[in-house]
């Protein structure tokens, strides 16, 4: 079933009270010559939520300019952008579906609407549907390193990991070629997020060979062209899921944030990637000393971000209850080490990835798993591992 046919079926949308308030007469121009929006928490960056009123806003120049394309799919990106990381029923995405399957089919080639409805389906119960605008969009934008890339994030949802790697491949070497002629010396940020994602397909497929080169052309890295959320998560990450992934524990352990000199206190989400890493590794190599040290500095950094950013803080707290449940297991309690992960686990079900990740470094409910296979329990924990693969089909546990 196509997006279209499966958007017809829902009930029409009305577009309620605030679409009512007409606009200044040049509102529509100033509102799209704004700055690049704020994504809001449940999505990549970390300034926090939206502006209050941008659905309204966006909905009052939609509503006022109908046969306006671009109104149309700028609204389509605000419901999108402030979508709840926690509604599973994904009724903004569907209302975001609703404006822009009908323009794909009139303006098939515009790369806007193309890449929109990618993260209009970029999760799992969705991610089928927009296969076809996945495979499509390359074609429309191939010297564009992100249009290039797009496609990976529905790839990577259901498991298509060679096509998620010629993705990458392709939006890593575009990238590479822009960033080689306008920031000679320093790595791209969009070829940095195509690689995180192409080191998280190499493991799922058991290339580790080819995620190595990856992580040790990163732990390489000097300068950026952009210091950004984008950057920071890959470098943090690409690391981090290759030790994790492949249970090395003291080498997850000893990892430590690089480049030294990168600002990583702008990015309080990122740096705890390197703490949990850490804190896990630790705990499962017996190092309880320095296992609570780095969940310590989860706490830190969770509490930090609990005013500023709720989406990455109950990032944070997931990995801060993974890993106390992991420090308990070290120091023999195995029923409060069992507590805390399934609650982490339950924590992080409820919730969703943000775009700037192909998937969490290592999901809470494997680590629930793997800690009921220890336990002897291996068919609680096959339900565990059967429910991870439902989220991310042909996930590849060690």
């Amino acid at each position: 079933m196509n997006g279209s046919l499966l958007i017809s079926l829902l009930p029409p949308e009305p577009l309620g009270e605030a679409a009512k308030t007409p606009p200044d007469q040049e509102f529509p121009n100033i509102f799209f010559l704004q700055p690049p929006m704020k994504r809001s928490p449940s999505r990549e960056t970390q300034e926090g939520n939206n502006h209050p009123n941008r659905n309204p806003i966006s909905l009052q120049v939609y509503a006022h300019n109908p046969d306006d394309t671009e109104a149309a799919i700028f609204y389509a990106l605000a419901l999108n952008s402030t979508a709840p990381a926690t509604d599973k029923t994904f009724a903004q995405q569907y209302k975001a579906a609703a404006i822009l399957n009908p323009l794909a089919e009139q303006l098939p080639e515009h790369p806007g609407i193309i890449h929109y409805i990618i993260h209009t389906y970029d999760y799992p119960p969705l991610a089928r549907i927009g296969l076809p605008a996945a495979r499509s969009y390359a074609k429309v934008a191939p010297s564009v390193p992100h249009a290039l890339h797009m496609p990976s994030h529905i790839f990577t949802r259901l498991g298509l990991w060679d096509e998620a790697i010629r993705a990458d491949l392709a939006a890593a070497k575009t990238a590479k070629g822009y960033v080689d002629k306008e920031h000679p010396g320093a790595e791209s940020w969009e070829r940095l997020h195509s690689m995180d994602y192409m080191v998280y397909a190499y493991l799922q497929t058991a290339r580790d060979g080819k995620a190595r080169t990856l992580v040790e052309e990163v732990n390489g890295i000097t300068a950026v062209d952009s210091i950004n959320m984008g950057s920071a998560y890959a470098m943090a990450a690409i690391p981090a899921r290759y030790a994790l992934e492949r249970h090395q524990w003291k080498e997850a352990a000893s990892l430590i944030s690089k480049p030294a000199d990168f600002p990583w206190g702008r990015f309080p989400a990122t740096e705890a990637i390197t703490s949990f890493a850490r804190a896990v590794g630790a705990a499962r190599s017996g190092d309880v000393v320095s296992a609570e040290m780095d969940a310590g500095r989860l706490a830190s950094l969770q509490e930090g971000l609990a005013a500023k950013n709720t989406y990455w803080a109950g990032q944070v707290e997931i990995q801060r209850r993974t890993a106390d449940a992991w420090i308990a297991y070290a120091k023999g309690d195995k029923a409060e080490a069992l507590k805390r992960m399934q609650s982490a686990a339950d924590m992080e079900s409820a919730t969703e990835k943000a775009p700037v990740t192909p998937g969490v470094v290592l999901p809470a409910r494997e680590l629930l798993a793997d800690m009921l296979l220890e336990l002897g329990r291996p068919e609680q924990a096959l339900k565990e591992y059967e429910t991870v693969l439902t989220a991310s089909p042909n996930r590849f546990s060690r």
